[in-house]
């Protein structure tokens, strides 16, 4: 028995998140059978996170404890021959029995990607929000930098069955910067809520749209209360960035 860490990377666009539902398409589901054919097994996948439908990873992590004797460098060949095109696996490698993807996980980075310019980019569509009125990256940045550190995140949640107990998380970096036409906002915490990131990025809007001010955001994450914050921004254009072991 191997304990195995694949790396994998997807446009999120066609699949309906990472875990596997009833009458949807997810990257699981073709994973998992892409798996099936090289190994021939049915095999346990633990994955690090959940994505929604729409969100794109550039770096997740599944892990997998496996009887199949096919060597790391063959799995990655093989599973990419498999998989779609829009799927791909970065890399494998062995790990110690104990790692688990998710338990094992000490942090996460997000980017949220805007496409900023009157203009819509075509090849941009599903892979960015395009926001077509004139952006101050400086002034989200500093609003930005207001999520870093030890807070209770209630506002930065959209509430379900999912989220229960401590709503408490440690934001190490938060910033905004602007790549061209491209506005970037990346954060990185110990662990994230349901919607976090979009919720973040949705408020950052406000913001830029003068209903918020920087200094207005520790009395968002104060208040404790999800209708303090700013919309929930739409799926297209998160980015699962780097996950942190």
């Amino acid at each position: 028995m191997r304990n195995l860490l694949f790396t994998i990377t997807y446009d999120g666009s066609a699949y309906h998140g990472w875990q596997i539902q009833e009458n949807a398409l997810t990257v699981q589901e073709v994973f998992q059978t892409a798996l099936q054919k090289v190994t021939g097994l049915s095999e346990d996948l633990k994955a690090c996170s959940r994505t929604d439908t729409g969100v794109h990873a550039r770096a997740f992590c599944v892990s997998l404890k496996t009887e199949s004797a096919v060597p790391p460098e063959r799995m990655l060949a093989a599973l990419n021959h498999w998989l779609p095109e829009d799927v791909a696996v970065k890399s494998c490698r062995e790990v110690p029995e104990d790692f688990h993807a998710r338990y094992s996980c000490k942090g996460k980075e997000y980017c949220y990607e805007i496409w900023n310019h009157p203009v819509r980019e075509p090849f941009l569509r599903g892979r960015a929000l395009h926001y077509w009125y004139p952006m101050d990256e400086g002034l989200l940045d500093l609003a930005a930098r207001h999520y870093i550190g030890r807070h209770d995140f209630t506002s930065f949640c959209t509430l379900d069955r999912r989220e229960q107990g401590d709503f408490t998380r440690t934001v190490t970096e938060a910033k905004v910067e602007r790549r061209g036409d491209l506005v970037v906002f990346t954060v990185a915490a110990d662990g994230f809520l349901y919607n976090m990131v979009r919720i973040m990025a949705g408020t950052l809007l406000r913001v830029q749209q003068g209903r918020l001010t920087p200094e207005d955001i520790p009395q968002v994450i104060g208040a404790r209360d999800r209708a303090a914050a700013g919309p929930t921004a739409p799926a297209c254009g998160l980015y699962l960035n780097r996950v942190f072991y």
